[in-house]
């Protein structure tokens, strides 16, 4: 859907730049951007780098960034464009059972709340009047949106960037108990947990596992507390991402 989009408004001087954030590398992701076959470029962060720098929490986000490099909008929910969405009407088309945890995934997914018609009509109107538009905000305003890191955040960050270099020297092991940190230091970063849960083995192939989430196969041995589909319910569906702010 975002292809399209870029598609359309290219002309104007909009292009996209996905980044996906993955420890486990090129391979995890490599199929996913194959099959989007994007026009726009398609980076792989293995260390997070870009959430790091931009305040990402949550999938999808999305920053507005001007020609002169400066950010119009810092980081929020980034609904994909309902004029496209017809492109993927069908997600599950030509898969003979979909498994009952994806079903319960998907049906707790129906009740995120987003705003994708007024985030759509928003990025047109900033694509079309640039810094006239009423969606650009202040350097002021970016900054009072953007808020200031916490002591707690801080000391996560930290955890988190240590455990994915554990992580990347093959001591998954040991990264375990930095991501727990991590979780527990910032509760509202959802970047955090994902890449954690994914990390762990099981599943068939990249990202498995994180859908997946514990299963009686462990044993018990599942070594975070939490999972997706177990935290959105009990957080509420509803509360996954925050307000949209025009």
């Amino acid at each position: 859907m975002w292809q399209a989009f870029r598609n359309e408004h290219h002309a104007a001087g909009f292009e996209v730049v996905t980044v996906a954030l993955d420890t486990a590398g090129p391979e995890a992701c490599r199929r996913f951007i194959e099959l989007g076959q994007p026009e726009h470029p398609s980076l792989i962060d293995a260390h997070h780098q870009v959430a790091e720098l931009f305040g990402v929490v949550n999938i999808p986000n999305a920053v507005w960034i001007d020609e002169a490099g400066t950010i119009v909008r810092p980081p929020e929910p980034a609904p994909a464009p309902p004029t496209f969405r017809h492109l993927t009407a069908n997600i599950f088309a030509g898969v003979s059972e979909v498994p009952e945890r994806m079903k319960a995934i998907m049906g707790e997914a129906m009740h995120i709340q987003s705003s994708p018609e007024a985030y759509e009509a928003a990025l047109v109107d900033w694509i079309t009047n640039g810094a006239d538009s009423e969606f650009a905000l202040s350097p002021a305003d970016v900054i009072a949106r953007s808020g200031p890191r916490s002591a707690d955040a801080a000391k996560g960050a930290a955890h988190f960037e240590l455990a994915t270099h554990l992580e990347l020297q093959g001591h998954h092991d040991a990264a375990i108990s930095h991501f727990r940190i991590a979780h527990e230091l910032v509760p509202d970063n959802f970047s955090y947990r994902r890449q954690a849960w994914s990390l762990e083995p099981g599943g068939d192939g990249p990202m498995e596992r994180f859908w997946q989430g514990p299963t009686d196969d462990d044993d018990g041995a599942w070594p975070y507390d939490g999972d997706w589909l177990t935290d959105v319910r009990a957080m509420g569906p509803s509360n996954y991402y925050p307000t949209w702010q025009a």
